[in-house]
């Protein structure tokens, strides 16, 4: 028991350090990759990703992932995110178990769809009828321990893609978080988690390059390479906690809070409430609002939220299950953000 104590708090410590990276409405704009802190799982979309401390499967590997080794078998997670401006995410989770040591690896890839856009250049402004679509991606590997059903930790290890056709930028990032559940019904629970940690990205490829005349007096061209400027990743701390009241033997209501610290852009709190119902039918309510905010200047992601699970075995007695997720949040602008999720586990 000591020994998970002792590694409890060191790897709270080791998170903890991010508390320096953030809350710092001045470097706004200064982070990209933000399609990192965009939410693709319906679950957690629901409660506007308050559920730092109970999130559990693979879509703990967006928001904590040390609730990936809360799972009791295999799982397979589908997301897909009705984004604004007709932007489109897809995601596809998958957590596997590995022996009886409380161990479990997952793999997760979401993908974000721009559409078309036309091909211009400096000779041709208005486009010359070719088109391109950006190519938009991040793929995690992830592992997560559960020691005696009280603390989870784990870490992914993520790589970052942006790119067109003749010109990308790559990052290499980790993730790491941590949950502790006690009381008498293990039913209070708190979480911590450090996202989008890495390296800086930067734009490079033919995209970048131009024809200019030599300077000599030989006419030929020569090819220059434009250095593009280097780019954070948009790190944030969140940290959260969870209580269930338990409603018999198999409905709960969950009441919970979730405080967020972005490096790039001003800190968040929220919470939210879960009703679950013979594990059958979930309902959710969330609200996140940002601080020291002057309402003119709001992100667009913070407000009210609300999603519901229904979920079915495949046969009587079967442990074998599948699940629909919905989540909304609602924008200032535009007509809100829809996600829509599938589960099987097995």
């Amino acid at each position: 028991m000591n020994r998970k104590y002792t590694l409890l708090l060191a790897f709270s410590a080791f998170l903890g350090t991010g508390v320096a990276l953030a809350g710092n409405p001045d470097r706004q704009g200064e982070a990209g990759a933000n399609q990192l802190i965009i939410n693709p799982w319906a679950r957690c979309a629901g409660l506007h990703a308050m559920n730092t401390a109970n999130t559990v499967g693979p879509e703990a590997m967006y928001l904590n992932v040390a609730g990936l080794s809360r799972v009791s078998g295999s799982q397979i997670q589908l997301g897909h995110t009705r984004y604004i401006a007709d932007i489109n995410l897809n995601a596809i989770g998958f957590a596997q178990p590995v022996g009886k040591g409380g161990g479990v690896f997952g793999i997760s890839l979401v993908a974000m769809d721009l559409g078309e856009f036309e091909f211009t250049t400096t000779e041709n402004p208005e486009g010359s009828g070719a088109t391109f679509s950006p190519t938009y991606f991040n793929m995690g590997l992830s592992y997560a321990h559960l020691f005696e059903n009280k603390v989870s930790v784990g870490v992914t290890a993520k790589l970052v893609n942006e790119s067109i056709s003749n010109a990308g930028a790559r990052a290499f990032a980790l993730d790491a978080g941590v949950q502790y559940v006690t009381g008498e019904n293990d039913n209070f629970k708190f979480g911590i988690s450090l996202r989008n940690v890495g390296s800086k990205m930067r734009f490079s490829g033919e995209g970048l390059s131009k024809q200019l005349p030599n300077p000599g007096p030989i006419s030929y061209n020569n090819t220059y390479y434009e250095r593009a400027t280097a780019y954070e990743l948009p790190s944030q701390l969140n940290i959260g906690a969870a209580y269930d009241w338990l409603l018999g033997k198999q409905n709960r209501l969950t009441l919970m809070g979730n405080f967020t610290s972005n490096a790039f852009s001003r800190d968040q709190l929220g919470g939210g409430v879960e009703l679950s119902v013979l594990k059958n039918f979930s309902l959710r309510l969330g609200y996140k609002i940002e601080l020291d905010a002057p309402t003119a200047e709001e992100t667009i992601d913070n407000g009210i939220s609300g999603g519901l699970s229904f979920a079915i075995p495949v046969r009587k007695g079967s442990d074998t299950r599948i699940a629909l997720d919905y989540g909304y949040r609602q924008t200032k602008v535009f007509d809100g953000i829809h996600n829509l999720g599938l589960r099987l586990e097995f």
